[in-house]
């Protein structure tokens, strides 16, 4: 009976043992899978690339780091769109002397569009490489910077860092097409004038080394929309001043622009940020057939976008007659719009 015991005893040891060995090292697999870049590649893989950014799991993702014990940050969330789909998220570590002039950090959620079949990886997979890379779409634009301002926080409150300053974050939909429902809303609202803030940092551009380059402006976006008409016939006869003959010299006259611009750039005299950026984003003319263009016809109309970006120093008066006489004159048929992300500037018929 002795030894029964005796080696009941051992029996459960030895399972308590393996229990405690198995609970320590899941534990330890997870803090180790819990990390700062981890962290990033779970955001990075919530696509919120347009035309449809899933906002509501960005937000989720990022309220749940938020609420977490080692961050315990007031949590907010607002929508001043039509339909209730462009949420903001606002974060707030309370500073001890609250009534001095607040800080406010931004981010914004949304990305650009991606292209699949073009990547190495899946662009919302957030594949990290042997190298240390991690491949995904927004990593740079900016969802670095929405971790980047929680992995601070979550680091100073380590350290039991107390902001005198009530510190805000707030992450913002629609960035990229120009956020009409969402930073244009916010900052108009009762909301954001209750925050009382004193200084915003918003997304510059990122660093491959450990310097942080802080801009104290940025340049004003344009898409400028240029339209050309010209008589249609058959695509065996040639025409003056077709539509497509006018579009074309048009965008020889951009490039050329563009050029100049660039070569400044090149040359080292002028910080990309210095120049006026010139980029041909699409260009729209032809007849549809069910196989793709009718090829022995000449359209009437062609059109062609650019998106430019116009420093500080830059005049825009200079450029709209730039336009005006250069790229699309009148004198070949040729209108164009020149529209801002969120106001439109000037538009011509």
């Amino acid at each position: 009976m002795k030894n029964l015991h005796y080696s009941l005893l051992s029996l459960f040891l030895f399972l308590f043992l393996l229990f405690s060995i198995q609970i320590q090292t899941q534990t330890q697999e997870q803090q180790q899978q819990d990390t700062p870049i981890t962290r990033f590649q779970r955001y990075l893989q919530i696509n919120t690339a347009h035309p449809n950014p899933d906002y509501s799991s960005a937000i989720s993702f990022l309220k749940t780091q938020a609420e977490a014990p080692d961050l315990n940050l007031q949590v907010q969330t607002l929508d001043f769109s039509p339909n209730k789909d462009k949420p903001i998220l606002l974060l707030t570590w309370l500073g001890s002397n609250p009534s001095l002039p607040s800080l406010l950090f931004n981010s914004h959620l949304d990305s650009v569009p991606a292209e699949p079949s073009k990547w190495s990886h899946p662009p919302f997979s957030a594949v990290r490489s042997s190298d240390g890379h991690i491949y995904a779409r927004g990593a740079q634009d900016d969802k670095c910077i929405a971790i980047q301002y929680l992995e601070a926080i979550r680091n100073l409150k380590a350290k039991h860092f107390s902001p005198i300053r009530t510190i805000h974050v707030s992450y913002v939909p629609e960035e990229e097409i120009g956020g009409a429902d969402g930073a244009a809303k916010f900052v108009e609202s009762k909301e954001f004038e209750d925050l009382n803030v004193g200084f915003v940092l918003d997304e510059g551009q990122a660093s491959p080394g450990d310097e942080f380059r802080v801009f104290y402006a940025d340049r004003t976006p344009w898409n400028v929309i240029i339209k050309s008409k010209g008589a249609p016939g058959h695509g065996s006869r040639l025409y003056d001043n077709s539509a497509m003959e006018n579009l074309v010299k048009s965008i020889e006259v951009v490039s050329r622009f563009r050029e100049s611009q660039f070569d400044v750039v090149k040359a080292g005299k002028a910080a990309f940020s210095e120049v006026i950026s010139v980029n041909p984003v699409y260009v729209k003319a032809g007849i549809p057939s069910p196989t793709g263009f009718v090829m022995n016809m000449q359209p009437s109309e062609a059109e062609a976008g650019f998106n430019v970006r116009l420093p500080p120093t830059a005049d825009p008066d200079f450029l709209r007659r730039r336009i005006a006489e250069e790229w699309a004159p009148e004198t070949r048929n040729m209108t164009y719009q020149s529209v801002s992300y969120i106001t439109i500037l000037s538009t011509f018929d």
